[in-house]
């Protein structure tokens, strides 16, 4: 955050627009901290500085400093100063865009207004999930069990990928096209023959940085086979180059998981509270909206596993000529999986 407000030379009124909506930003979350620094009364010690009339006070700094993660005590000193420095930059940059009045431009006034809708909307979701219950000693045990590809039985996979753009329509052949391949080469010969565009890339990925609703599903492959998976443009293939073991045991996963469930039981609380205030709102869609919201209603009633039956539907297993039906996880475990950052900050990876 405190690079965020390095002064930067640069002219126009788009800079100036930007940097003031910034600006408030800040401002904003800082008023909702309790940290009005519009107060005549406050006394001397709280003002680290003046910039003209106007002061820049501790609880600003205290506010910024706080959002510096992993920041050691010793560093608070010469954190606070660089601190007070950007905050006499951003409050040099602010006094002049009001002379100029950007603060009316409409541009800024729309960005100001959603930053403040979205401040007050987060907070009220934090809010609405303090009840959340931390999960028991059984809960965290029963989760690392429940998900071994994750933990006691975790790789690290290399993969051979490629995308492949296509319509829908498509994709049932190059399915079978995959099915008979006998080796990746000869499903990249047949798109090349007909046209197809598509990239090629490597990568090294641990398990928790897969899809993890497919995650069992690599989980199983032998090397040589491969995936075929829908994507937004048309097909990702996946071949299974080889992989290591790499377990994580339950002490090492114990603080990842009891963040990532007591998050999902955050999760679900915000999810109720947030059927309930739509229930009881009175919600009107109108022109284009409203015949959209009409022609929405039917498939919101489709139950959820029908996205993760498609892409059962549509994926593969290749190994030389012969080919099978890829086992894909359930919709529900994508849910109940724990996210890839989570997992990896706390193990401890980078």
């Amino acid at each position: 955050m405190i690079s965020s407000f390095q002064s930067r030379r640069v002219s126009g009124a788009g800079w100036w627009a930007g940097r003031l909506a910034v600006v408030a930003v800040m401002g904003m979350a800082v008023a909702l901290a309790g940290c009005d620094d519009k107060k005549k009364d406050k006394v001397a010690s709280q003002t680290a500085a003046k910039v003209n009339k106007e002061e820049i006070t501790v609880h600003q700094i205290n506010f910024v400093l706080q959002q510096q993660r992993g920041l050691k005590p010793e560093q608070a000193d010469a954190a606070s100063r660089q601190i007070l420095e950007r905050l006499i930059d951003q409050e040099v940059v602010l006094q002049k865009a009001e002379d100029q009045r950007l603060d009316r431009d409409p541009r800024v006034v729309q960005q100001v207004e959603a930053a403040r809708r979205e401040i007050i909307a987060r907070a009220y979701a934090e809010k609405a999930g303090e009840p959340a219950a931390k999960p028991t000693a059984e809960e965290v045990k029963k989760y690392y069990e429940d998900n071994p590809a994750l933990f006691s039985a975790r790789r690290v996979y290399s993969l051979q990928e490629l995308s492949v753009e296509a319509a829908p329509e498509q994709l049932p052949v190059l399915r079978e096209q995959l099915r008979a391949a006998k080796s990746l080469s000869d499903f990249i010969e047949y798109l090349k023959a007909n046209n197809f565009r598509f990239s090629g890339n490597q990568s090294v990925r641990a398990a928790e940085q897969l899809p993890l609703n497919l995650l069992n599903t690599y989980a199983k492959l032998n090397t040589g086979q491969a995936l075929l998976l829908p994507s937004a443009n048309g097909a990702q293939v996946v071949v299974m180059a080889g992989s290591r073991s790499e377990p994580v045991d339950e002490t090492r996963a114990k603080p990842a998981i009891e963040q990532f469930l007591l998050n999902d039981a955050r999760r679900k609380l915000l999810e109720a509270d947030m059927k309930s205030l739509r229930a009881a709102a009175k919600i009107q869609y109108v022109g284009k909206f409203a015949e959209a919201a009409a022609s929405a209603a039917p498939a919101a009633s489709t139950p959820a596993a029908s996205s993760a039956s498609a892409a059962s539907a549509a994926s593969a297993v290749v190994s030389g000529a012969s080919m099978a039906a890829a086992p894909v996880a359930s919709a529900a475990a994508s849910t109940a999986a724990l996210d890839a950052s989570s997992i990896r900050s706390g193990l401890g990876f980078k």
